[in-house]
């Protein structure tokens, strides 16, 4: 990739989305927490979203959020399936606000993901003792080999989670949060109706490519009925299946050409979650996890429809981040693992990228004290000849590549 422009870094200037301006282009990107109480929302979830947006993100999603109870993977799975959830996700939305960044939610349904352990415990299948749930699919067709069979959709079932869909996207608007994106990737309920592999219908939503969309349109069309016009809408898409996966670019940009259609104002461009893990037959190639391995899909889905797009996977170095943006292939981008390791990771990239103010991203709080710690740095830079005082009338030499010496010395 070409080096930086020298002019603004793009990654802070902001960014509208219908009627939300983010300040900056760094998307804290959802990741699940296994942390839940009946879908609702702890503390953690308040302090683990919330220290992104302390950090700078412009944008700050929680966590894949189930619409309707059987839509977990786990017990301990986000939901906003009751109003009773509202409350707690309203004030993590409204923390984040108050430091400057956008509250962000994504909604999602498992499918046939159901009923299992989180990572921690392998992904483990529920046993008997531990309330398994049947989860539901296109098809009847397990998650893994030999995992659970899911009980096929009837059309009432499908209504049923379009009604789910929509309920909670409301409470997601009385929750306060300004961005909502449709979870449609990584094996969850939408890719298992869009994926051959996973959706062995002969009805309207099973066969051609046309029919296998047609969920995911459903639910798009459920979602921006409710979502406010003003208010921008997120689909997220696996751009291609896993190793032995079917589902490659062309099919997906069919599919963003339809959500751009519908109201879809920015695709999030993830892959994988259907292949031979799931059963699967094709021929993809496993994706090797390089530095910003997806961004080829964000720019071809922004090139060939012209819907802004996000980019994420392994972008850690700030300057990647901006070529980035730079060179086209996406409008945002978006990191997971690298905001766990360092959650003031826009803070870092604003003094990497040269802007004019980092700390103008962190609250005036922390700020004051950092604007300090610039000032202690700059009176005493490098090297400079120091002595440290013990008394009135004695002193310690200090040297910078060793510190405080060990000699005292009277004066």
């Amino acid at each position: 990739m070409k080096d930086t422009p020298p002019e603004a870094p793009l990654l802070f200037t902001p960014i509208k989305l219908r009627s939300v301006t983010a300040r900056n282009r760094i998307v804290s990107s959802p990741m699940c927490q296994y942390l839940s109480d009946d879908g609702g929302p702890e503390e953690w979830q308040l302090v683990n979203f919330g220290r992104f947006a302390m950090g700078g993100c412009g944008i700050v999603f929680g966590e894949e959020t189930a619409v309707e109870a059987r839509g977990r993977k786990t017990h301990h799975c986000a939901g906003i399936y009751r109003d009773s959830h509202v409350p707690s996700y309203r004030r993590i939305s409204d923390f984040i606000r108050a430091q400057g960044a956008v509250p962000a939610i994504q909604l999602g349904h498992c499918g046939r993901r159901a009923s299992q352990h989180g990572p921690l415990q392998g992904r483990a299948a529920l046993t008997e003792a531990e309330r398994p749930w049947q989860g539901i699919a296109p098809s009847a067709l397990p998650p893994t080999p030999g995992g659970a069979i899911p009980r096929e959709m009837d059309l009432s079932d499908i209504r049923a989670t379009l009604a789910a869909w929509r309920a909670a996207t409301q409470r997601s608007v009385d929750a306060g949060y300004e961005i909502c994106e449709i979870h449609g990737a990584h094996g969850y309920l939408i890719h298992q109706f869009l994926s051959p592999l996973s959706n062995r219908r002969s009805d309207a939503y099973g066969g051609s490519l046309e029919n296998r969309m047609r969920y995911a349109l459903e639910v798009v069309d459920a979602v921006r009925s409710v979502w406010p016009n003003e208010l921008p809408l997120f689909f997220r898409t696996s751009a291609v299946e896993g190793p032995g996966g079917v589902w490659g670019i062309d099919e997906t940009l069919t599919l963003a050409r339809e959500l751009k259609a519908r109201g879809v104002d920015v695709v999030d461009c993830s892959s994988g979650g259907i292949g031979i893990s799931a059963g699967g037959d094709g021929t993809l190639p496993a994706i090797p996890r390089v530095p910003g391995f997806q961004a080829g899909y964000a720019r071809e889905i922004r090139r060939e429809t012209g819907l802004p797009t996000v980019a994420v996977g392994m972008i850690s170095d700030a300057r990647h981040a901006e070529t980035i943006l730079r060179e086209g292939h996406a409008d945002l981008i978006a990191l997971a693992r690298g905001l766990m390791d360092d959650p003031n990771w826009p803070l870092h990239a604003a003094r990497e990228l040269g802007c004019t103010d980092p700390l103008g991203l962190v609250h005036e709080r922390e700020a004051q004290r950092l604007r300090l710690l610039e000032r202690h740095r700059v009176q005493y830079p490098p090297g400079s000849a120091v002595e440290i005082p013990f008394a009135t009338d004695e002193q310690v030499s200090y040297s910078w590549s060793t510190g405080i010496s060990g000699s005292r010395v009277r004066r």
